[in-house]
């Protein structure tokens, strides 16, 4: 999941049948599990990684089956999303990447609204947008908790900007930003490494050890899982960001020698404890597993009927 990019096509398959074709609208980032889960994926952990994918329908619908001795030898020996040999879909697989061939044999007889595909989530789907939405529903979940006083939930909500006493805690142990050593406190924004949404109990969120102070770019960098920090502060650097754009922000100096990660951590290694639009397409494409018949909505995805 970690691998995919805005811009990327993504299939819906469920009950035997692909309805939706959805486009990336942003990397993926670290999300409680969605509550559309309900008791589905019972053994996963409340942790992971939501993909904001906005979806839009396939007319008419497509069932791999009917079409499985066109389809099955283009599809892959391994990791296959749908069985070669008799077009079901492979129960052991989530999230898997196919390749364009099978992807335009797959849609070739529908109807796509290429034009909504292109521009649709632009501003609803991005990762602030989201990550605000998220942010905002943890919150209303702490005010209705009735097992918190009114001291305790006050600082929980604090936290959750960098303020009060998660502040003072990490400020406690860290005393500059470690990827621009800058010091000034007024600079400085209190972040947390296991994100504030995520995090289970009220002690999480007002721990010390559950943050760092970085400047509001290296924030920004981190929060989006660019960039990552050892226990000695080295900095990794992931190699989906640019060169040059280290390099617009004075941060020249991580791009050579540029020691990398192929896949960001999920919370960073300080945790305590179809590149396409109308006309052109980028090769990856992905198919998404679901339990249920309407455009997912779970881990892997975050979806949305309209362009905003």
């Amino acid at each position: 999941m970690r691998r995919a990019s805005p811009g990327d096509l993504v299939l819906s398959y469920a009950n035997q049948v692909i309805r939706y074709v959805g486009r990336v609208a942003e990397f993926a980032f670290a999300a409680p599990k969605p509550t559309e889960f309900g008791s589905a994926g019972a053994n996963w952990h409340n942790e992971g990684w939501l993909l904001p994918v906005f979806w839009t329908e396939l007319d008419p619908p497509v069932r791999p089956k009917a079409m499985i001795d066109v389809l099955g030898p283009r599809l892959p020996k391994k990791y296959s999303p749908i069985r070669p040999s008799t077009g079901d879909g492979n129960q052991g697989v989530y999230l898997a990447e196919i390749d364009k061939p099978i992807f335009d044999t797959v849609v070739g007889g529908s109807v796509i609204n290429r034009q909504l595909l292109a521009r649709g989530g632009a501003n609803s789907l991005t990762f602030q947008t989201v990550k605000e939405m998220l942010d905002d529903q943890e919150e209303k979940n702490i005010l209705a908790d009735p097992g918190l006083d009114a001291t305790i939930r006050k600082a929980i909500i604090q936290a959750r900007r960098g303020q009060g006493a998660f502040r003072a805690n990490v400020e406690s142990i860290e005393k500059e930003c470690r990827l621009t050593k800058v010091t000034n406190p007024s600079l400085l924004i209190a972040s947390h490494i296991k994100p504030w949404r995520s995090c289970e109990t009220a002690q999480e969120r007002l721990d010390g050890m559950n943050g760092l102070l970085l400047t509001p770019d290296a924030d920004l960098l981190f929060d989006r899982g660019f960039i990552t920090f050892q226990d000695d502060g080295e900095v990794r650097v992931s190699p989906r960001f640019d060169n040059e754009d280290l390099r617009r922000l004075g941060l020249g100096d991580l791009s050579l020698p540029r020691r990398g990660f192929s896949e960001a951590p999920l919370f960073g290694a300080l945790t305590p404890s179809l590149r396409t639009n109308a006309v052109t397409w980028r090769i990856t494409v992905l198919m998404s597993m679901s339990a249920t018949s309407r455009a997912p909505v779970p881990f892997s995805s975050l979806s949305n009927s309209t362009p905003q």
